[in-house]
């Protein structure tokens, strides 16, 4: 079953269950889904890695959108945001703990040869590729530096 299968089951299991935040944040899943299905060039399908990518910026705009109404004292807003980004995020991999983040970093800079701060291109381009969906841009960056320096 694909991740577009499981998110329209769930939906009705939401449904039923009368679990209205779970209900929201898989009905906002599914329709940026179907946008990503019928936009020009997909040809009405829709690959889980691209589904992957669909929601793991949801959950990035959901987390920035709770830090926004935090800092405009709206809790309440936060809270509803924080917990539609709990229920996509079960349907996520689980992500890399910066010790496996570093092991899986060191691996990609032996295989491609890095030896400074100059190969960092090289190896930013294989580990967002091969690291998508399991650890944070920012945070693949910051230990590519690390690693390199």
């Amino acid at each position: 079953m694909d991740l577009f299968e499981r998110i329209s089951k769930d939906i009705v299991s939401a449904m039923k269950a009368k679990d209205k935040n779970r209900l929201d944040a898989l009905r906002n899943v599914k329709k940026l889904f179907l946008e990503a299905k019928t936009s020009p060039g997909a040809n009405d399908t829709l690959t889980d890695e691209t589904a992957m990518k669909i929601m793991q910026k949801l959950v990035k705009q959901g987390k920035d959108s709770a830090d926004i109404y935090v800092s405009q004292n709206r809790q309440d807003l936060a809270d509803v945001e924080l917990a539609q980004v709990a229920v996509i995020e079960e349907y996520l991999p689980k992500p890399l703990s910066p010790e496996e983040l570093e092991a899986k970093l060191k691996d990609i800079i032996s295989e491609v040869g890095a030896t400074g701060m100059k190969d960092m291109g090289k190896v930013m381009g294989t580990a967002t590729a091969r690291l998508a969906g399991m650890a944070d841009g920012k945070a693949i960056s910051a230990a590519v530096k690390k690693l390199l320096a």
